[in-house]
């Protein structure tokens, strides 16, 4: 069985880009994020809901980029639903990214002390004592968290990052299934011309 993808042109190349960016992308989000909910875990204390959110939008995210490209490789991707699904997927990491770059726009990385040994003692040392709050909820405070130590302040940086490229190439996919579903609904209609065209003259 020979294995080839849809020739769409260069819109089925840039699909196909822009599927293979996003899973990498988001493979490193819940990675990062699912490192941070075992530390706070580890710990004995509930992650903040910036975190649980970010990894369980990742994740379905990651799901659907799967589906979606084994669907539009096998030509049974209906294209128009899948440019709403991307739309939604577009608000919810821009709600993301909103949320995880809120106390992030002003926390300079590199004024932090480095990390310890034990990323969870150099996290707990640093806050739990001054936030006596943190101790009667059990869940860790987010501002607080971020700024915890260097690598973890780095970390989160850059599932700041990934979380706004991800904006971008959901944009970019909602708007390349829209122009594939054009071309492909042209290309249909020119056949089915062709075919009228030559049952007429004969």
């Amino acid at each position: 069985m020979r294995f080839q993808s849809p020739q769409l042109g260069a819109l089925g190349v840039t699909y196909t880009a822009m599927r293979a960016c996003q899973f990498v992308s988001l493979i490193a989000v819940i990675g990062m994020s699912a490192n941070f909910i075992s530390h706070i875990a580890t710990a004995e204390r509930n992650p903040p809901s910036e975190l649980i959110g970010t990894l369980t939008v990742a994740v379905t995210a990651v799901i659907y980029v799967i589906i979606s490209y084994i669907l539009y490789y096998d030509n049974m991707l209906p294209l128009l639903i899948a440019a709403v699904f991307d739309g939604l997927l577009l608000i919810a990491s821009i709600v993301v990214a909103s949320l995880i770059g809120k106390p992030l726009s002003s926390l300079n990385c590199a004024a932090i002390p480095a990390n310890l040994d034990d990323q969870s003692t150099a996290f707990w040392s640093s806050v739990v004592y001054s936030v006596p709050a943190i101790s009667i909820t059990k869940t860790v405070s987010y501002p607080i968290f971020v700024g915890a130590d260097q690598a973890t302040c780095y970390e989160i940086k850059a599932v700041w990052g990934l979380s706004i490229a991800l904006c971008v190439l959901f944009a970019f996919t909602c708007l390349v299934c829209v122009g594939l579903w054009n071309r492909v609904r042209r290309e249909g209609g020119s056949a089915t011309n062709s075919i009228k065209s030559k049952d007429i003259e004969g």
